[in-house]
């Protein structure tokens, strides 16, 4: 999912709970152990991170950053540096949500087992790369009433668990079809598909979830790659659409129409096997991506038998893909510049003598890493406490956003005075 970054609600206190519910988050994650990642954050702070049009905000007034990454298989490099990295290294600039999206994840046929293990899996990377529950709120998607998807809201909260079913439907109803129909990744998707049983209304509504999970929080910029620039696109048209039809002639908007925010560095990690295709999940040749919890005999290997190219010499082209990708890996692993990289390379015999140490060096990095990750396995109260309370701060704004689009559209509230 792309990133989102909004401005912080001035009721802010009542975004994230009651001062008691604060104090006992702050206990519990103060009382947690330090993470073992520090390494990895220290190396994000020094990473060129996306820029935010138009500068900060008012005084004192943090925006907030709503970013997530889908449950399928296991996080990878690429999901590392493009996303999670900046996460760490933008904690202290804004009032962070970081969400496992795994509503996303069951679009196309999936093993609920391994959406389950997947799942918990990704939260525990999250905040083995550095993300701080101090400083951030780390939650499930489908744990967030207000998200859309058929599920029961925590004892006592029926007013949520009443809303629950009606966002995305609500989106729907504003969303003309043939808008979806020209979604590229649909297309792509559908078209790859075995049959048309296998392509699901899921698959084909997939925009519509993603722009729900982008203006229940009032998103103001989204990081976006250039495979979701359409869908973020869509999101803006629907948010308009909403606000002329149903908020024209209120005092404010019902959803903010958000604009891309353009992520600058070599965030962007290519396959191993092809250097002009994005290291992907979905890829079924494991060859093409390190994953975060690779050993390192398995990044030694797959670094061995990653394609490279037969041109003399080592060092960044527009013409060798394949060099390029591999030279910015080393580049972020080792924190070096690409003038320095460049004149390392020029010392190089050749491949043979560079991909021990782009090993080498991608081990060092992740080694904390998968330390802390160790550590988070074998203690998962911790983590269930991370992402309850988590959800719960996401619920709060979520639902808000939510109860002023039922009023927008007409409907009432549960437990309201009946007005006639």
């Amino acid at each position: 999912m792309a990133s989102c970054v909004a401005p912080r609600c001035r009721h802010a206190a009542s975004t994230l709970g009651s001062s008691a519910a604060l104090g006992r988050r702050a206990a519990r994650v103060l009382s947690a152990p330090r993470c073992a990642a520090s390494t990895l954050a220290d190396a994000g702070a020094a990473a060129e991170t996306a820029e935010a049009p138009g500068g900060g905000g008012a005084a004192g007034v943090k925006k907030r950053v709503l970013s997530g990454v889908q449950p399928t298989g296991v996080l990878h490099l690429g999901n590392y540096l493009g996303a999670i990295r900046q996460w760490v290294a933008n904690q202290e600039s804004y009032d962070n949500f970081f969400c496992v999206v795994d509503s996303h994840a069951i679009t196309q046929p999936h093993d609920p087992k391994e959406l389950s293990q997947a799942t918990y899996r990704t939260a525990a990377l999250y905040l083995a790369a550095g993300i701080d529950p101090k400083r951030s709120n780390i939650f499930v998607q489908s744990h967030v009433s207000a998200h859309s998807e058929l599920m029961h809201s925590p004892p006592g909260r029926r007013a949520a668990r009443l809303l629950a079913p009606l966002h995305r439907w609500m989106l729907n109803c504003a969303t003309p079809m043939g808008w979806l129909e020209k979604m590229i990744q649909y297309k792509e998707k559908s078209q790859r598909a075995a049959n048309a049983e296998s392509v699901s209304v899921g698959l084909f509504d997939y925009p519509v979830l993603m722009a729900a999970d982008i203006l229940l929080y009032q998103a103001q910029l989204v990081p976006v790659g250039d495979d979701q620039r359409q869908h973020l696109e869509l999101t803006r048209d629907i948010a308009r659409r909403f606000n002329d039809k149903y908020a024209k002639k209120k005092k404010r908007k019902v959803f903010v129409e958000p604009e891309a925010l353009i992520v600058k560095s070599n965030a962007r990690v290519m396959s191993l096997q092809d250097g002009t295709a994005k290291m992907s999940k979905s890829d079924a040749n494991d060859l093409s991506r390190i994953n975060l919890l690779d050993s390192p005999d398995e990044i030694r290997r797959k670094i061995k038998k990653c394609k490279t190219d037969s041109i003399k010499g080592i060092g960044y082209s527009p013409d060798r893909p394949e060099a390029n990708n591999l030279l910015g890996i080393y580049e972020a692993m080792t924190g070096k510049s690409k003038e320095e990289v460049e004149a390392e390379a020029a010392t190089w015999v050749g491949w043979g003598t560079f991909k021990p140490l782009l090993a080498d060096a991608l081990i060092a990095h992740l080694e904390p890493l998968q330390a802390r990750y160790a550590e988070l396995v074998a203690e998962p109260e911790y983590l269930a406490s991370v992402l309850r309370e988590g959800a719960e701060a996401a619920d709060e704004t979520a639902s808000r956003t939510l109860a002023d689009a039922k009023r927008a559209m007409g409907f009432t509230l549960p437990g309201e005075t009946p007005k006639f």
